[in-house]
């Protein structure tokens, strides 16, 4: 199917949540579906705005589904913020995170020290996906927002899809932020473009020769269809057929679930 509908194929972006899996639940025979696009010559990449994840942690979810990958074929929002941070302050500094151990992890990578109060001077709060969310880590948030303090979110997915039905996701806690503070947060995941463009340097092809994979149409499809590439919508994940087929502009294509499309 996929080659008859994308002749000069050469890469794929997939999107992870609601695509490969459902929290711990793949979303088909994940190593025939990978074994089917290698077989087709495909480069492959994941990009995810889940930032509750470090690069070697999601390597290790996919091998657990016996997929293996390389750590370049992983961006997630994480790594955006990253960049994002260093191109605003490129000697680092102490941040205030709204979020997971891992964006923690991953924001110390590019120089980013986590406080914990807020009497500190700072120079961003980041703010994404958060299991351990407490009042004072919004409290905090809110008072230095409020204070002038740069405000950026991981990415704003409303929600997060589990095999249980969908549960709050950091745009939720974004927007709680966001009614407290009267001011919106710059987003570094998708739609943004920054995750596509490093997907696109990594892959080493144009936007024309890729595919987008993903199941949300605000962030996934949108964002495949602002960086010129292709755009495939499954229905595995949030999104229905009926909200599908009032988006404009469409996917390129609508399908199931990605078996279907490598069918």
């Amino acid at each position: 199917m996929i080659l008859d509908h994308f002749p000069n194929l050469r890469g794929v972006i997939l999107d992870m949540d609601g695509v490969l899996w459902k929290d711990t639940q793949p979303i088909g025979n994940l190593p025939n579906i990978f074994m089917k696009m290698k077989a087709y010559g495909l480069g492959i990449t994941l990009a995810t705005n889940n930032a509750t994840k470090t690069t070697i942690e999601y390597l290790e979810k996919l091998n657990g589904f016996g997929v293996n990958l390389e750590p370049w074929q992983i961006i997630n929002s994480s790594e955006a913020t990253g960049f994002l941070l260093r191109e605003r302050f490129p000697k680092g500094g102490p941040i205030f995170v709204v979020g997971e151990a891992s964006l923690k992890q991953v924001l110390a990578g590019y120089g980013f020290t986590s406080i914990d109060n807020d009497n500190t001077e700072i120079l961003a709060v980041v703010a994404g996906m958060d299991r351990t969310l407490t009042f004072n880590k919004l409290r905090n948030a809110t008072l230095y927002i409020r204070r002038g303090v740069l405000f950026i979110g991981t990415n704003p997915d409303l929600t997060f899809p589990t095999p249980e039905g969908l549960i709050p996701g950091a745009g939720s806690i974004l927007a709680a932020l966001e009614t407290a503070t009267d001011t919106k947060p710059i987003i570094a995941g998708k739609p943004a473009s920054s995750m596509f463009k490093l997907a696109l340097e990594r892959l080493g092809f144009a936007p024309g020769e890729v595919l987008c994979v993903g199941d949300r149409l605000e962030t996934d499809i949108a964002g495949g269809q602002s960086a010129g590439c292709k755009t495939a919508l499954v229905l595995s994940g949030v999104t229905t057929l009926e909200i599908a087929n009032n988006w404009k502009p469409s996917p390129d294509i609508i399908i199931q679930d990605l078996s279907t499309l490598f069918a």
